[in-house]
């Protein structure tokens, strides 16, 4: 790679990950860094490891130099305003020097912004049974949560006025300075919470807050077709925020109960049915359970063990409403354990009628052995 080589100054394999490049940073930083190291090359060679992790720090950056090298920052270059900090006044023996805070914000991270006035998102757990899985069911949802104060309507108070620290924009900035010079980062204001507003006579039912901690019931409806692990998102419903701020959501998570007999696979439901030998033979009409109640299934004649008969249209309805699942009964032969002599020698009747077929299974057993 010509020009410079910002591995090579971090010491690093190419493949190195952003984990290794912040060890490698913070390693060199400290060793070259002006306060402690005093040899007259320590500027110039900390300049360009703060220069080298600046790129390596950060994704895009990287894949830029990975193709092109230095060449990629020639014009506005992300090492450029790397340089020419004013290392005066920074003790960096004191032990002040935070290297993890200043490679997030240096090198890629984000300044962090506290959204106190937004009230908090909310969970709540619910279980329902395959049947309300399949056909939707409405559920009662009582929690203990901050809602609006009624006696202030959620302002917090009167003689409401634009906060005198952050101008009415809730947010502050705040300057941190570090070993490489100024940092600017943003958060909400601390004397309005980040609402903008100051209350000068706050509601002394929720103290100036503008909520209070009671209990709501909500009526949720819960739609077919749901799964168990589901997620439903009630917008508004969360924490209410500060002062009249917009309120946090709440999440229902749901869970479904195994069934006794039932079993869903994606939207179809299997079950087994156990019918009778003489059923099997000559065909039956039975009834079997649904999601819906009972309904009528026809077993054709000669029916074998384990055989799957399908009901169309019998499961589980489709979450985005177009089509349904089906019923897929196993059909289970019950083959009588316990027989009368009348009905033993009926069946040995029966049996002499078919010695043919009965010759060739045992001969295919022969084959087998």
């Amino acid at each position: 790679m010509a020009g410079k080589d910002y591995y090579k100054t971090l010491g690093v394999d190419k493949n190195a990950s952003k984990e290794e490049i912040k060890r490698a940073y913070k390693t060199l930083a400290k060793k070259y860094h002006p306060d402690v190291n005093k040899d007259k090359d320590a500027e110039h060679k900390f300049k360009e490891i703060n220069e080298a992790a600046s790129v390596l720090g950060d994704d895009q950056k990287r894949k830029l130099f990975d193709q092109y090298g230095e060449n990629a920052f020639k014009q506005g270059s992300a090492g450029q305003g790397q340089g020419g900090f004013d290392y005066s006044g920074f003790d960096f023996g004191s032990g002040d020097v935070n290297f993890d805070e200043i490679f997030d914000m240096f090198f890629g991270g984000s300044p962090r912004r506290r959204t106190r006035a937004r009230g908090a998102d909310l969970r709540y757990d619910v279980e329902i049974d395959l049947e309300d899985a399949a056909l939707g069911v409405e559920k009662t949802v009582r929690l203990r949560k901050r809602n609006n104060c009624s006696h202030c309507n959620g302002v917090g108070g009167e003689k409401v006025e634009i906060c005198h620290v952050c101008k009415g924009t809730g947010q502050e900035r705040i300057v941190k300075r570090t070993p490489f010079g100024a940092f600017q980062t943003v958060a909400s204001c601390e004397l309005c919470n980040g609402t903008g507003k100051e209350i000068k006579e706050p509601c002394k039912v929720c103290a100036g807050n503008g909520y209070i901690a009671s209990e709501k019931t909500l009526n949720v409806k819960i739609p077919k077709g749901v799964e168990d692990g589901s997620r439903l998102r009630v917008m508004g419903e969360g924490d209410a925020g500060m002062r009249g701020q917009q309120p946090g959501d709440l999440y229902i998570f749901i869970s479904v109960k195994e069934h006794d007999f039932f079993e869903r696979v994606g939207n179809d439901i299997n079950i087994e049915v156990p019918i009778s030998f003489i059923q099997a033979v000559f065909g039956d009409e039975i009834e079997v359970p649904t999601l819906k109640g009972k309904a009528k299934l026809k077993i054709p004649p000669g029916t074998q063990s384990d055989t799957v008969l399908k009901m169309r249209g019998k499961g589980i309805p489709y979450s985005d409403g177009i089509g349904t699942g089906d019923q897929n009964i196993t059909v289970v032969v019950d083959v009588p354990t316990k027989l009368t002599s009348g009905q033993k020698d009926a069946l040995k009747k029966y049996a002499d009628t078919m010695g043919e077929q009965v010759r060739l299974q045992k001969n295919f057993f022969k084959k087998i052995f």
